[in-house]
């Protein structure tokens, strides 16, 4: 496959893979307060491509950027990190 530039990529956990192929991904960021200059966690939600639906609730994942796959997909999963307990 052809590299087309500098994908992005993120770490997240598994919360659900009741779809056919498609796994959605709670990634956490961590965000400076402007005013008290301390972190709170902030998290995002993602669709992501699980082309052999092997990805099981609880694992953690590194997503990357893609095409358009549907309306909501626009991520396709690279690997598994850490399986589920």
């Amino acid at each position: 496959m052809k590299e087309r530039g500098k994908n992005r990529t993120i770490k997240g956990v598994v919360v659900s893979n009741k779809m056919d192929k498609t796994i959605v991904i709670r990634a956490e960021r961590l965000v400076k307060h402007a005013v008290f200059h301390k972190y709170t966690k902030r998290h995002t939600k993602y669709l992501a491509h699980d082309e052999r639906n092997e990805c099981q609730v609880g694992d953690t994942v590194i997503i990357m950027e893609s095409r358009p796959l549907s309306r909501l997909k626009r991520w396709r999963m690279l690997n598994i990190v850490e399986k589920a307990k």
